[in-house]
């Protein structure tokens, strides 16, 4: 086998390892949820912010920038924001959460 054929499966192999971490993470989500207001607020952090990194280093392996996915999330906030998205009625969170992703720019 060639060198690029190494590369090729190792990333593949990455990958299918960050998509069954990532699910492994959304269901101990889950399961931390059901669990009702005795659980861990740092247990529902540290789900959140794995599943978010999660989704950056998939998206890197995929050719994706981290500003390309930055810029693709604040575009699609906006456009929730503009077609008054049902969670943007209710508090008015795509808002805040643009406002906050845009201070960081």
């Amino acid at each position: 086998m060639k060198k690029d054929d190494f590369n090729i499966m190792y990333s593949v192999k990455i990958i299918e390892e960050l998509k069954a971490d990532l699910l492994c993470i959304i269901g101990d989500l889950f399961k931390l949820l059901t669990r009702g207001s005795n659980v861990a607020h740092q247990a529902i952090l540290d789900c959140i912010s794995g599943g978010i990194i999660i989704f950056y280093l998939l998206a890197d392996r995929l050719g994706y920038s981290h500003d390309v996915i930055d810029d693709n999330v604040l575009k699609k906030l906006k456009v929730g924001i503009i077609e008054k998205d049902e969670v943007e009625k209710d508090g008015r969170s795509l808002s805040k959460l643009y406002n906050h992703l845009k201070e960081k720019k």
